[in-house]
């Protein structure tokens, strides 16, 4: 049961990624950080059609990084927060590592600056 629900893990981590991964998804998370919009207020923003955003949103939601609403006869999209911060806990495993290296080469970097000076 552990190996399943890790490939599950894994497999939502894949779609999330994926999804980040395309510069226009990632403009349509940032314009619905200030509230939900239509895909037709989507189209102005991406400069796209209405089908091609509304194909971006699909991915949007098949990775759980937005959700639809209707409100009457509109769909909102609205952004959700929670596989966003699954990834940020992914990729913050590393920072760690990446700090390490950063300060080796920050005194790599003096060290060669002080040998320079007479």
């Amino acid at each position: 049961m552990k190996m399943r629900a890790q490939r599950l893990d894994d497999e939502q981590l894949d779609r999330i990624f994926a999804a980040l991964s395309d510069r226009t998804r990632r403009r349509i998370l940032l314009r619905l950080r200030s509230g939900p919009a239509t895909v037709t207020e989507l189209t102005a923003l991406a400069g796209l059609s209405q089908p091609a955003v509304s194909k971006h949103c699909k991915v949007l939601e098949e990775a759980g990084l937005v959700r639809p609403e209707r409100d009457a006869q509109r769909i909102h999209r609205i952004i959700e927060l929670a596989p966003l911060i699954r990834a940020a806990v992914f990729v913050s495993q590393f920072e760690v590592q990446v700090d390490a290296r950063l300060d080796r080469l920050e005194a790599h970097l003096q060290s060669g600056t002080d040998e320079e000076r007479p």
